[in-house]
């Protein structure tokens, strides 16, 4: 499996080749690959990965795949995509194995289908999400949204490129996204591949900015939608909810079917991973704090559905009370 290295840009454009399923572990780890549903992609293709390893014999192809598939579900608890794609891969396994080599094409064919429906879903709520914004419009965002959390086109920043792509000519307020930066090294990366008129800010400068009045919009990705419609997403998003529910901007949540968890029936029961505490007192091999200074590190936080103006899939708009149950795809 190759994928491009998001922990080397915008600096460099390296490809990084896993060959066992521990090494993909240890690429969504160290976030070398991230975003909601680039990691439903990774985990299916982890599986096909693994299936090319697995025993041939149907009993133990089956229980070696179940094992790695719940290893790679575990190495990010809170993206719920990354155990979707296990599963589904997993599924080409609910017929008879017979043939592993043919078991084994099956699941790959169904790996590069998760990927390829992805992206359609992406291009599908870009489209949805487009409406919702005149020409010219001035939107935030948070954390990366794009091709490169998705593996093509993106959500968030998908409505943005299909408001470019109609000629809207909008223009992006970009946090910085502490601690990893990836509003500064990733998302600006790509509005600028795209054309897209971009300005970084620090995270500190949002509440600012919003009271300016020229915000018409914030456009966030999600990790895992509750039933109930409450979203975790990048540490960040609940500070930018608060300050655009205050400033009467609507605030709008931009993610795949694939993300809802139906059997999640709140913000409360999703789990928020914890990272370690040097991202949060260095940052590129530089100490920024003294040595023995406690840190915490949240990769996420939850925005009730209460403050989200609505949430937009491949479906439509869902407007709240939102019930989102049958949602999956």
């Amino acid at each position: 499996m190759v994928l491009l290295d998001q922990t080397r840009l915008p600096g460099e454009r390296v490809e990084r080749s896993c060959r066992t399923v521990a090494e993909l572990i240890d690429a969504i780890q160290v976030l070398a690959i991230r975003g909601a549903p680039a990691l439903g992609v990774a985990g299916a293709m982890g599986i096909a990965l693994a299936a090319r390893t697995a025993p041939d014999h149907p009993v133990g192809m089956r229980q070696y795949l179940a094992e790695q598939g719940a290893l790679l579900a575990a190495a990010r608890p809170t993206a719920v995509n990354l155990a979707w794609g296990v599963g589904e891969a997993l599924t080409e396994l609910d017929r008879e194995v017979g043939n592993p080599h043919e078991a084994r094409g099956r699941i790959a064919a169904r790996a590069r289908r998760i990927q390829d429906e992805e992206v359609a879903r992406c291009r599908a709520m870009g489209a949805h999400g487009a409406t919702l914004f005149a020409d010219g419009a001035h939107l935030m965002t948070q954390c990366n949204t794009g091709g490169l959390a998705t593996g093509g086109y993106g959500t968030a920043l998908g409505v943005v490129l299909a408001l470019a792509e109609r000629g809207g000519d909008p223009h992006v307020w970009v946090p910085e996204t502490r601690p990893l930066l990836q509003g500064a090294r990733l998302t600006t990366y790509e509005l600028a591949e795209a054309g897209v008129r971009h300005t970084l800010v620090t995270d500190n400068a949002t509440g600012a900015i919003l009271r300016e009045g020229a915000v018409a919009g914030i456009v966030v990705g999600a990790d895992r939608i509750a039933a109930n419609g409450d979203t975790a997403n990048k540490i960040g998003t609940y500070n930018l909810a608060v300050l655009a529910r205050h400033h009467g901007v609507p605030f709008y949540v931009v993610a795949p079917t694939s993300t809802i968890d139906p059997a999640t029936p709140s913000g409360d029961a999703i789990p928020i991973e914890q990272r370690s505490e040097e991202e949060v007192t260095s940052f590129g091999g530089v100490v920024t704090a003294p040595i023995g200074t406690a840190a915490r590190n949240d990769a996420f936080d939850v925005t009730p559905a209460a403050l989200i103006t609505a949430i937009v899939t491949e479906r439509g708009v869902f407007l709240p009370p939102y019930d989102l149950t049958g949602e999956r795809p």
